[in-house]
């Protein structure tokens, strides 16, 4: 028996396209704008589909030792942090998921606390300052190696798995560490996936904390410099400390868009191969049973 449509599925769905196209359309927007010569893109003739196609663009940031070297360290950045957060967030969450630690409901406690109190951005600065992490990757990584909400959610996860596969291992004289990297961590894929793809997504974004702690521009990831692009085309000024010459001169939207469309692709081609685990470690990790 069919399911009837009614009148209000219809309109969820034209709400829901609507919703959608918002979405699409300025993606599509970017991708004709980057694909334009400097004059078509100014002139704003044409909507999501180029009048002459060109990669001048492309080639013009290519050719930009900047932008090359914002890419280079986005993507250190991002896989120095994921991997020290996957880190630092499992083994953390499997110690206070095991009943026998003692102090883990202090432990928790403490941790629980910084969801809710955070000593701000001035006491921020000055411990990583005064730790002389200024002008270094660590100092955007270490302060963000873990998080509380991390840790409550691949905890609550680990506590679903069975103890009994834990007192096997034991029994057949396994430690902590082989059970956790040999059975547990096997076994936990969805949820690690799951982080794994917001940890990159994090760090591949990283702007403020770029901003505040590195000095050298030369060491800056894609964000700032994206950033610095746009207020320079927008005011109409010359390179100055924080960008080079050769990215500045003519700066104009099809560069600006085809560095926005480049600075979103590895997440892109990355989402697709971790989607598979997403929604089912979201829901894991969040419900105990």
């Amino acid at each position: 028996m069919k399911a009837r449509v009614t009148w209000f599925d219809s309109l969820l769905a034209v709400i829901i396209i609507l919703i959608s196209l918002t979405v699409i359309l300025p993606f599509l927007y970017i991708i004709a704008v980057s694909f334009s010569p400097p004059g078509d893109s100014m002139a704003g003739n044409f909507f999501i589909w180029p009048k002459h196609w060109t990669l001048d663009a492309y080639s013009y940031l290519f050719n930009a030792q900047t932008f090359l070297n914002s890419i280079k360290n986005s993507v250190f950045i991002t896989l120095l942090g994921t991997c020290v957060n996957l880190f630092v967030s499992i083994t953390l969450s499997y110690a206070l998921s095991k009943r026998i630690v003692p102090g883990r409901r202090v432990m928790m406690l403490f941790i629980f606390f910084t969801m809710i109190f955070h000593g701000g951005m001035i006491p921020s600065y000055l411990v990583v300052k005064s730790l002389g992490l200024l002008d270094s990757y660590w100092a955007i990584v270490l302060p963000a190696a873990t998080s509380a909400f991390n840790v409550l959610v691949i905890r609550s996860f680990f506590q679903s798995l069975p103890e009994s596969l834990d007192e096997a291992a034991r029994i057949d004289g396994a430690g902590e560490f082989r059970i956790l990297f040999s059975i547990v961590i096997p076994l936990s894929k969805p949820i690690i996936a799951t982080f794994t793809l917001f940890f990159m997504v994090q760090y591949w974004n990283e702007f403020f904390s770029a901003v505040i702690y590195i000095n050298d521009t030369n060491r800056w990831p894609i964000q700032p410099l994206l950033r610095q692009m746009v207020a320079i085309s927008a005011s109409n000024i010359s390179a100055d400390a924080a960008i080079d010459a050769q990215l500045a001169v003519n700066l104009g939207p099809n560069v600006q868009n085809a560095a926005i469309l480049l600075a979103m692709l590895p997440i892109v081609a990355v989402y697709p191969f971790l989607q598979k685990y997403f929604a089912k470690g979201a829901m894991l990790g969040s419900i105990k049973e």
